[in-house]
């Protein structure tokens, strides 16, 4: 996994990889995973988040803690919750747009002619994926954030633009340098395993010659296990 993903990302960051059928296919790629759910998994994600904010903000009030309610909403929601709803979206639609059986028996064919097919698939196929999917969860979790953010500011201070002061302050607090990055980095490396950890099993199976009638996305627990491993990891530096 980890040497695929190396090479994805020279390859990624290659100007020779750019040709014009692999531009249209990135494009292509990133239409389907991002632009045409971002909508209403922005809206759908603000429903939750604005549920979730109105039970945090009503609890605080009736203990007398309410000049936290902020402050736990955005650690909560921005930080941990929406970067990796995100990832496990566009891993959980990835694998149901997938057809593992006839990918992983085209991986595992016996015949030159075949496995050479399936080499050149693979090849053509991985860097665009690999870019959208990245691009994917960036997407949404950055986009599904600012939403949230905003409705995090109206339901503790309404519309009254006095409240601006206080709120910039307490997400600034929050947002210091080293959250930040660590908050960028998680994202990053949510939307790298999206990416690199089913296409990293169908090669697996196509070198040890596995193969399988399961139509479930090949490494999804594997994709869980290391997307619950990064999230540990990074509660982990930040509370520990």
């Amino acid at each position: 996994m980890v040497y695929l993903g190396a090479v994805a990302l020279v390859m990624a960051f290659s100007p020779s990889t750019y040709n014009r059928s692999n531009r249209l296919a990135t494009s292509r790629y990133i239409y389907t995973s991002t632009w045409q759910v971002l909508p209403w998994f922005t809206l759908l994600a603000a429903l939750v988040s604005l549920v979730l904010i109105r039970v945090v903000v009503v609890t605080s009030q009736s203990y007398g803690l309410s000049r936290y309610a902020l402050e736990m909403v955005v650690r909560v929601l921005v930080l941990e919750l929406i970067p990796l709803t995100a990832a496990m979206f566009v891993a959980l639609r990835a694998g149901l747009a997938f057809n593992a059986g006839d990918a992983l028996a085209l991986a595992a064919a016996s015949t030159p002619d075949r496995s050479r097919q399936a080499q050149n698939r693979l090849r053509q196929d991985l860097v665009p994926q690999v870019i959208a999917n990245a691009f994917a969860v960036l997407s949404l979790a950055m986009v599904s954030s600012v939403i949230v953010l905003v409705l995090a500011y109206t339901s503790v201070y309404g519309l009254s633009p006095w409240g601006v002061g206080d709120y910039t302050r307490t997400v600034g607090r929050i947002f210091n340098p080293a959250v930040t990055i660590g908050f960028v980095l998680k994202t990053v490396f949510f939307g790298l395993s999206v990416a690199v950890i089913p296409s990293a099993a169908i090669l697996e199976a196509h070198r040890y010659g596995r193969t399988s009638s399961s139509t479930v996305q090949p490494g999804a627990v594997r994709l869980l296990f290391v997307l619950l491993l990064i999230e540990a990891g990074s509660l982990a530096v930040k509370y520990i």
